[in-house]
């Protein structure tokens, strides 16, 4: 199946087919609505016009400057997917979390395994699902090992009503500006890790430490801040973390590690302590962990970790903000 896709001649395509060009990128204007400039549909049956989502993507051209839409109808699709970096500008638009998975069961080592694996800066990924099965559902005849479900390493990557599945890493949020909105993100080891710049909105954050060695806790992030003059870390606004077993709300992948819960839902999963130094112990105060405004079971803070910082209100305005993954306005160019 080939595609036309037009020349990249900035004069002719504004004039000629009224396309908008911002920040490098061209979509359709249709009154107020930004809406992708080409779409392709991806179905199982043979009905579209693909039957893989690898393959619609490997039909976009490289160094891509329109948005393109790839619809995914509803269905199982079993195959690793990879957006390289040099194709920017797609949005996978799936039928709903249930609806629409993406499953392998690579585990063969952490750069191996994603079934998932975006390289490309400017990807939206809409109502679909992405699930490392090596070990999701639990399978006891499995050792547990890293199997990730989906690595995020460009910059401007957006995921709305996305699913994430695993045991252990499952979401590598890798690096670059992400935004996640009502996504759900299950695990029990560092399920969520990397140097990611990333605010988890409104999202499901599911627990499977009760799938651990009996009394294991777990860990739901690992953050990956190399330096105090980075501005990545991990913030968690106003989102719900339940499950099973007991886990740590995180511990340090590097020195300068930054996790924020922010209005968040904590159930009785949560241990005590909260968050674990881990190779930093004796370094703690280089890391920024920190709670505000949780409630819950778990958000009882009388027994967290004395290393534990109490964010100013100017730093908690500057992370819990769209600002802290959009400075530069890029989250309101997005096309629907």
């Amino acid at each position: 199946m080939s595609f036309h896709w037009p020349a990249c001649s900035r004069i002719a395509v504004l004039v000629i087919f009224s396309v908008v060009l911002a920040d490098c990128q061209f979509y359709r204007q249709v009154g107020p609505k930004k809406i992708a400039y080409n779409t392709i549909t991806v179905d199982p049956s043979g009905r579209g016009n693909f039957s893989k989502i690898q393959s619609a993507i490997d039909s976009i051209p490289s160094y891509n400057m329109y948005w393109t839409t790839i619809k995914i109808k509803a269905g199982v699709y079993r195959e690793k997917i990879k957006i390289p970096y040099d194709k920017p500008y797609i949005i996978l638009k799936g039928k709903g979390k249930r609806r629409t998975q993406i499953v392998w069961d690579d585990h063969d080592s952490l750069e191996q395994s994603p079934t998932f694996n975006s390289l490309a800066d400017n990807i939206i990924v809409k109502s679909m699902t992405f699930i490392n099965s090596y070990n999701f559902p639990v399978n006891n005849n499995h050792p547990r090992t890293p199997a990730v479900a989906a690595k995020i390493s460009g910059d401007k990557s957006t995921f709305f009503r996305c699913g994430f599945y695993g045991l252990q890493d499952t979401l590598w949020d890798d690096h670059g500006r992400h935004y996640y909105k009502r996504c759900t993100i299950q695990g029990a080891v560092d399920f969520i890790f990397g140097g990611g710049q990333s605010l988890f909105e409104n999202c499901a954050i599911a627990v499977l430490g009760g799938a651990l060695e009996p009394g294991l806790a777990g860990f739901i992030t690992a953050q990956g801040r190399t330096s105090p003059s980075e501005s990545n870390g991990f913030v968690f606004k106003e989102c719900n973390v339940f499950g099973t077993g007991s886990t740590f709300l995180g511990r340090p992948w590097r020195e300068f590690s930054r996790v924020l819960f922010y209005n968040s839902s904590l159930s009785n999963v949560i241990v005590p302590q909260g968050w674990n130094a881990w190779d930093s112990a004796g370094q703690e105060d280089k890391l920024t962990f920190a709670e505000h405004g949780c409630y819950g079971e778990g958000s009882e803070t009388s027994k967290r970790v004395s290393w534990e910082k109490q964010l100013s209100e100017e730093t908690l305005k500057h992370l819990i903000g769209l600002r802290y993954i959009n400075s530069d306005g890029w989250l309101h160019q997005l096309p629907s």
